[in-house]
């Protein structure tokens, strides 16, 4: 079953999840795709000769084939000792993009209250292609380190998503197998790593993904907020109904 999204019929419910493993970025984290906003003004200039042309598809899908590339040169360097000289780079990239920094990110409504009413039945991990330094400081800066056994980072692997490689490797550190792990991202990488693994993939709409492509890439529930999950996981709590809004996509 993929590509359900809240207020369809036939939601799977993951009673057999032992552990809840979350993306940063869009996920708990707010961010803004700037760079995706400005790509799309430079290609709008091309609709009078491509007049089908759609800017903001193709603003996205270049800077999400931008990501990868970028990722495993700064991964590369971290693994040989270099990568602390460009972490105040990173951190100036980052906001070029509109993408939270160690001094500037905003948590995602409802992510506190959804991790309070997780973490006495579920283990919980962080899974994303930041550096250790800066996803740790995250957590710590916006109180969330208690809830997180493990935190997976690109400096914890050598195949970042949509390889599995980051899923198993958050499965077996919390002791868990990886075919009772759900994972939750904003983006089709997410959600590809997730299937690649053997785990659940719920795909949210906060961040850079639009639901056509979280569909695609197999996710088993696309949810315009995490904090909707409370509703498909067994919980002894209660999460407050929180007043959303319908989500911005790209």
């Amino acid at each position: 079953m993929t590509g359900n999204h809240v207020g369809n019929d036939s939601l799977p419910i993951f009673q057999d999840v032992e552990a809840v493993l979350f993306d940063l970025d869009g996920t708990l984290i707010e961010t803004d795709n700037r760079w995706a906003r400005i790509a799309a003004e430079r290609l709008a200039s091309l609709r009078r000769i491509l007049p089908r042309l759609d800017p903001e598809a193709w603003g996205r899908r270049l800077v999400m084939a931008s990501e990868p590339p970028a990722n495993y040169a700064m991964s590369l360097l971290e693994h040989l000792g270099l990568g602390s000289s460009f972490l105040g780079l990173a951190d100036l990239v980052r906001r070029s993009k509109g993408v939270a920094t160690r001094d500037s990110a905003v948590l995602v409504q409802g992510t506190m209250e959804l991790l309070e009413a997780l973490q006495q039945q579920y283990r919980m991990a962080v899974v994303t292609t930041r550096a250790r330094a800066e996803a740790q400081a995250f957590v710590e800066r916006a109180g969330l380190k208690r809830f997180f056994r493990v935190m997976i980072t690109r400096q914890d692997v050598w195949h970042m998503k949509p390889h599995p490689e980051p899923i198993r490797r958050a499965a077996a550190r919390l002791g868990v197998a990886v075919e009772r792990c759900l994972m939750v991202g904003d983006t089709a990488m997410d959600i590809r790593a997730a299937r690649r693994a053997g785990a659940y993939a719920v795909g949210v709409l906060s961040g850079f993904g639009e639901q056509r492509e979280l569909e695609h890439a197999g996710a088993h529930l696309i949810l315009d907020y995490a904090v909707q999950l409370s509703g498909f996981l067994p919980l002894a709590g209660h999460i407050p109904e929180l007043a959303t809004s319908d989500p911005q996509p790209g």
